[in-house]
Order: C-alpha cells, then structure tokens, then sequence
C-alpha cells in the first residue's frame, strides 16, 4: 500500500495495515515539498540574521533565555535530542513506532516545521526500508510534546544513537542504518527540537488502539448474540421501536446488528412461549451498554480526525508572513481526555461480558450443566475461565483511573500544566486489551453452550460466529489445558477474523 503525506489528509484507516504488520510505502507529496522548503528557507533567514527565535538560537525550557552562537546550533540540536533521551520500561511495539513515525512526518509535511526537505525525504527512505527506532514507552508527560520517546525516535533513526529493529533484527541503531544505505546525519538549526516536540507518540499509540476499539465494538455485539441463543434469551429488547423511544444512535446501531446476527434463529424460535419473563440485564441491556461504547468510540474517531493531520511541535513558522510563533500545540490534553473516555468506556464492554459469562457457567442461573462440562464434578470445565474474566475485568477498572486529570510541573517550572496523554494512550491500549480477552472467554462459554442443544441452530451471524471458534478451538469434553483455547480464541477474535468471518457470512456490514 503507497501512503502520500501532505500533511492534510491522513486518515484513521491509512494506519490500519500497521496492525497486521502489513507493508506501507510512504511518499511526499508534490505540494508538501514546496511547503517544506519555505518553511526552511524561514529557518535560514533567521539564523543568517542572528535573530534571537526559541528553538531556534536559544536553549529549551527554563533555558529560553540563553542565546547560543550560531557555530554552535548543529551541536545544540545534536545535544537537545540526546539529553532528552530518558525513556523507561518495554518498548513500543514496531506497528506503534511506524505509527508513530507516519504522524510525525505528516505533521512536517505541513510545512510549519522548519525542517529541511533532505531529512524528510531521508526518514521516508528509511521507513520504506524497514527502519523501526526501538523506543521506550515510558518517560512522557504529555506536554512539551512526548519528549523522551520521540527523542529515542530521532536519536536512532538521524544520529544512529540507541537502537532499532531492521526487519525481524533488534540491533544497534548505526548498524540498523548502515544496513538500510543510510548513515547518521548532523541536524540543522530547530530541526532537533520539531523532531521530539509533538504528541505522536500518544497519537500513534491511540490511533491503533482506536482501530482496534472499532473491531471490539461489533465483536463484542457478535459475542454477545451468542450468549443470547445460549442462554435463550429474547430478541424482544433489540426491537427498532425501542431504540427510536430511546434515541441513541449507538443503542441503535447495537440492536441492528444483534437482529442481523440472530436472523433465522431456530433457538430463539424454540422457546417463543416459555416462562421466562424477562432476560438479565446483561443480555437485555446490550443495547444501552454496547452503545454507549460506540457512541464513546465515535466521539474518539472525531477527534482523532483532526489531530492526524494537526501541527503539534513548537514553535510554528508561518513562512507566508515571516512570523515564528510560540504556542501550546504541543500540549496533548485534547488526545489524553478522549483516550481516557476511550477507556472508560471500553470497561463497561468488559463489565458486561463477564456477567453474561456468569450467566453461562453458573447452573442456577443458565439451566445448562455447571460450567458448560458434561460431567460436573469430576471435571471443573469453564469454572476458572470465568474467574480469569473476572480478574481482567476488575483490573480495567484500576486502569479506568484517569490520566488526563493529574499533571505535574516540568522544567522547572516552565512547563507547569501537562497532559499525562501518553499515560492515557497506554492505558487505553492496556484496557481494551484485557476486553478482547475477556470477550475471547465469553465466545467459548456462549458457543459451548451450543453444544448441549446441537438440534437447534443458531442465527446466520451468531452460527458462523460458533463455527469460526470450532476451526480453532473444539468443544469441551472432559478437562484439559485451557490455556492455548483463551489464547487462540481471544487471537480470532482481536485479530478482526471473527467480525470478518461473520460479516461475510450475512453479506453485510456490522455497525460499529
């Protein structure tokens, strides 16, 4: 897939390849190097005159003040990025490092940068090639820009300080460019400080949690539609006239795809006139709860719209009037309270999963064998799978805690307001997570419990659902390992395999 950047026009579903570790060749685009030059010839002219411009002639932070000759900027730069290196804990995937990098060379391609075009186009060169900068996903506050990630990224992929994978390869990040053609290179005047100031980090990180969210959204109403037939549950509260009365387009969306995926159920049809009068509120209100999420995940995707093509570094060069303009655009509180609200709602999905994986396992309340084994007692079945969903959902509500409410000053003071928005991201990353997990564990309960009515069949999405789980995961007789069965179902699942699986099967589309 070719991806051209101009700086305008990234969208959401351009970083999509990334999570399945799909090729992406970058491209500048024709107007956004006209851009670029300008911004730099602004650069040029203001260090040849020796004006006094942040960022540009001065020290950062707290240093504002203090004028640096200017046979000494190249050094400047060189010792802003490496001193800035002071990244902590596991490092960010390859999939959110390369998104990491579309968003941040985007964001110079709009030309308010004041990079030279030969470093972009060279970044470009070796992201084509296979260059991923291993960096350290710990260490941002989220203001200033991610400073100590997004030294790490230039530190590897201009100076070949650090390290980086080279394909499958982590190595030290010189041999890594020496393999890609490239060698180190010297920054320019402010092209050191438009390389780490910014919010790619948590913007990358939360692009493809988002993404992933998305997947979660109708596979969570896929999984859910099961346990519904599992449990013989009512398709009556998924009536459109209910969701018209309630007048949430999320709710909406939810019962539409719960009907698709339960049309020409045998099940429900089986058990029209029984006793039952009304369903738990885990299955009857999937609606109000999975469309809460979706209504969350849209709000998420809105903004996420604008941030991808947003210039985010300081300070920004209008090259069409002369100005350089110290500003806040570095400031990450627009991505950290939507990733906290991405979150937040992402628990609930997780919330509700469990308790329908309790009304499935539990005998007093499913009238199926305890725990979905054919011989209780002996065998404990699907006893402990839900108390594992029971622990990961717990723990997201740990993780719920906002980011985006808790700053600290930085830089002495200078910095005295900051968005904790890469704490947010990672968080996010880490809760939605745990409730593609916790869904993988409701998808093997709802479609064992298939297997204690094997007359009826079951809804044309929510049966290619079963299916699909049965190619990789067989029905529980007596105890085994369970491990490899949540795993491999909770891959189908986070994979995007189930949604794609079951919308092929109804010829259709789910809402998300």
């Amino acid at each position: 897939m070719k991806l051209i950047l101009d700086g305008t026009a990234l969208r959401l579903d351009d970083l999509r390849p990334l999570l399945s570790g799909a090729s992406i060749e970058l491209e500048l685009s024709e107007a956004a190097r006209v851009r670029v030059v300008a911004a730099r010839d602004l650069v040029d002219t203001a260090v040849d005159e020796e004006r006094v411009v942040y960022g540009l002639t001065t020290g950062f932070g707290r240093l504002k003040s203090v004028s640096v000759a200017t046979e000494d900027l190249t050094t400047l730069q060189r010792n802003l990025v490496l001193s800035h290196c002071c990244g902590f804990g596991e490092p960010l995937s390859p999939a959110e490092v390369r998104a990491i990098t579309i968003l941040r060379l985007n964001g110079l391609a709009r030309g308010h940068s004041g990079v030279r075009l030969e470093l972009i186009e060279r970044w470009i060169r070796l992201f084509n090639a296979g260059f991923v900068p291993v960096v350290p996903q710990q260490g941002s506050v989220g203001a200033s820009g991610d400073l100590a990630p997004l030294s790490h990224l230039a530190a590897a992929a201009c100076l070949g300080v650090g390290e980086a994978w080279f394909g499958d390869e982590r190595m030290d990040a010189a041999e890594a460019l020496r393999r890609a053609g490239e060698e180190p290179i010297e920054l320019a005047a402010k092209e050191g400080l438009a390389l780490i100031n910014g919010t790619e980090v948590m913007k990358g990180i939360g692009a493809l949690t988002t993404l992933r969210a998305r997947n979660v959204a109708k596979a969570a109403d896929i999984v859910g539609a099961l346990s519904i037939e599992g449990l013989f549950g009512s398709l009556k509260p998924f009536d459109a006239r209910l969701a018209e009365l309630k007048g949430h387009a999320g709710h909406a969306r939810t019962a539409l795809n719960v009907r698709r995926l339960l049309h020409e159920s045998s099940v429900l049809t089986s058990h029209a006139d029984c006793d039952r009068v009304q369903d738990p509120y885990c299955l009857r209100c999937m609606p109000q709860v999975h469309g809460s999420f979706k209504a969350a995940l849209e709000h998420v995707e809105q903004i996420f719209a604008g941030e991808l093509n947003a210039v985010t570094d300081n300070p920004i060069l209008f090259p069409e009037t002369g100005e350089v303009i110290s500003a806040g655009q570095f400031h990450g509180q627009p991505v950290s309270v939507v990733l906290d609200y991405l979150g937040l709602a992402a628990c609930t999905v997780a919330n509700i999963s469990e308790r329908r994986i309790e009304q499935l396992v539990n005998p007093d309340l499913s009238r199926l064998p305890a725990f979905l084994t054919p011989n209780p007692g002996l065998n404990s079945g699907l006893m402990i799978a839900q108390v594992s969903a029971a622990s990961l959902a717990s723990e997201n509500k740990s993780l719920a805690h906002p980011a985006s409410v808790d700053t600290i000053p930085t830089s002495a003071n200078q910095e005295d307001h900051v968005s904790m928005g890469t704490t947010a991201a990672r968080k996010a990353r880490s809760i939605v997570t745990n409730v593609e997990r916790v869904l993988g564990i409701e998808w093997i309960c709802s479609s064992q419990a298939r297997e204690f009515h094997p007359d009826l069949r079951a809804g044309r999405g929510a049966q290619a659902a079963y299916e699909l789980l049965r190619e990789v995961v067989p029905a529980l007789g007596d105890d085994r390992y369970l491990h490899p069965d949540l795993t491999a179902a909770t891959e189908q699942l986070a994979s995007g395999a189930l949604v794609e699986r079951v919308e092929a099967a109804l010829g259709e589309a789910l809402e998300a």
